[in-house]
């Protein structure tokens, strides 16, 4: 698309009339209201806020929103008819969008009607608002699909009538780039009103129609938050506008970086949730996972991103992951406030990676909880004790028992026990090879299920404590519940032998001493 940077394109936001026909979603008055706070405050030009004569509670919304004092202008849909429109009067908005169809589909198999009527019946509608004191925009319903002789017959008269603006739809989405900008050009020879189109995403083209037509002439575009709609949906505002701004060079009075708030109140609200990889306000819009990607953004944040996530109220982020690197992981511990060293950073992705090769998905917990180990592994220095090999037996009508080898000073012991399990009995077979060592006294153990799933990833925490009270907390993961068990008890015992030995070094412990 070639840019036309001095041009202004309207933003027609239609998320409480044809966004709430989403299969499924249905406003309260308030409701709307909130929404159409949040579009007064993104900018948009236009807020279409409901179609009020087909029901009380639409109507109440309507009022509600038209009352509100907001800078947009704000319509409400009436077919062509005098009953809509004073329904939509009664609402006190200034605007209306009055709509009949135009292709001979419509006019066969639906209204029944022949061409002369409807242009009969559009005329007297938008004269009905006009002398009623309605800025009007006139929609001709499914005009991708109408004869374009015709069509501009429709839009003529209605222009003659008094219409503000004219509306142009690609009601079942049907319609082409090409197609779009065929009919714009040609509506624009026949009017001399402002054009806007209309784009339903059946084939996922709704944005792209859309800055097709505004490529050619078009002036506003109707749009939803989040491109919900009918069946597939209308074209999204936020994609919309970002590619207005940032492809073509077009502008708006949008707020980009209200953006994601408002997707995520208008997702809140309705409950339809936005796709992961939804552009621009989906989850994964600005994630990375693959270590390529990670590097180059941590470098050059254009070498992977289009545009600064913070320009929509965003900010990106790492996945841990098989495809990760030590540099997207070294930043998202860095946001944890973790700093591994080179060696430490080395285990924490190779550990990740190997969750991740067991399909395995690793959230921020997860690698928290993995990092965390291996620091705290690493920080403990030249251990006395550490684990060369255990087994265990459990089973039905089976005495569960654990076989333990350790190191311990380089000496290597071997030490089996009974126990009312498999964890419990490698607890006491660890606890009697270190006793010689230390007498320690198991205080708190607690076992979570980090990720879902039978083979979730485990976190377990132990606090053991000596004879002199010194009491410390280790932690671990792993998929194996009864190794991750034995390496916290062995972590444990390592760090209450680092600490035992820090508070013996001590001045205040050594003045005691003296004394």
């Amino acid at each position: 698309m070639s840019p036309r940077p001095t041009t202004q394109v309207r933003i027609f936001d239609t998320t409480l009339r044809d966004g709430e026909q989403t299969p499924g979603v249905s406003l309260t008055p308030d409701e709307k209201l909130a929404i159409a706070r949040a579009l007064a405050r993104l900018g948009v030009d236009a807020i279409e806020a409901g179609f009020p004569i087909s029901s009380e509670g639409e109507a109440a919304g309507v009022r509600l929103v038209a009352k509100a004092g907001l800078s947009p202008e704000v319509y409400a849909l009436a077919r062509a008819s005098a009953q809509d429109i004073d329904a939509a009067l009664q609402c006190d908005v200034g605007c209306v969008h009055v709509f009949i169809a135009t292709s001979d589909l419509h006019l066969q198999r639906k209204l029944k009607l022949s061409r002369e009527q409807v242009i009969e019946r559009a005329v007297r509608a938008v004269s009905y608002a006009k002398d009623h004191g309605l800025v009007v925009e006139f929609s001709a319903e499914d005009a991708t699909r109408s004869d374009s002789e015709y069509l501009g017959r429709v839009l003529r008269s209605v222009c003659e009538a008094g219409a503000d603006r004219i509306n142009i739809p690609d009601t079942v989405g049907m319609a082409s780039p090409e197609r779009i900008q065929r009919i714009v050009k040609s509506v624009k020879q026949v009017v001399d009103r402002p054009i806007s189109v209309h784009c339903h995403d059946d084939f996922g083209l709704a944005v792209a129609n859309s800055l097709a037509g505004i490529e050619v002439g078009a002036v506003q575009a109707h749009v939803t938050v989040n491109g919900i709609g009918e069946r597939a949906g209308n074209a999204s505002l936020e994609e919309l506008v970002m590619a207005l701004h940032q492809l073509a060079g077009m502008k708006t009075g949008i707020d980009t970086t209200l953006l994601y708030e408002i997707s995520r109140l208008v997702a809140k609200v309705t409950g339809v949730v936005v796709q992961p990889n939804k552009a621009i306000v989906g989850d994964n819009a600005f994630g990375h996972e693959s270590g390529i990607h990670t590097h180059g953004v941590s470098a050059e944040a254009s070498t992977y991103e289009p545009f600064d996530p913070a320009l929509v109220g965003r900010k990106r982020w790492f996945q841990a992951g098989k495809h990760a690197g030590a540099h997207g992981i070294a930043a998202q511990l860095g946001e944890m406030g973790l700093s591994p060293n080179t060696e430490e950073l080395s285990q924490i992705v190779s550990k990740v990676k190997d969750l991740a090769d067991k399909g395995k998905t690793v959230t921020d917990a997860d690698l928290f909880a993995i990092a965390e180990t291996v620091i705290s592994t690493s920080s403990a220095g030249n251990n006395p004790v550490s684990l060369a090999d255990f087994a265990v037996m459990t089973g039905i009508g089976v005495v569960p028992t654990a076989s333990v080898r350790i190191n311990i000073n380089g000496n290597q012991y071997v030490s089996s026990e009974t126990g009312v399990g498999p964890v419990d009995s490698a607890i006491k077979a660890i606890q009697k090879l270190t006793d010689p060592l230390v007498h320690v006294r198991l205080k708190e153990y607690r076992l979570d299920a980090i990720t879902g799933g039978s083979d979730a990833l485990a976190e377990v925490l132990v606090r053991v404590e000596d004879d002199d009270g010194v009491t410390v907390s280790a932690r671990t993961t792993g998929e194996d519940v009864v190794r991750a068990s034995v390496e916290a008890m062995i972590l444990g015992i390592n760090k209450l032998l680092l600490k035992r030995r820090l508070t013996a070094n001590s001045p205040r412990t050594q003045e005691a001493h003296l004394n």
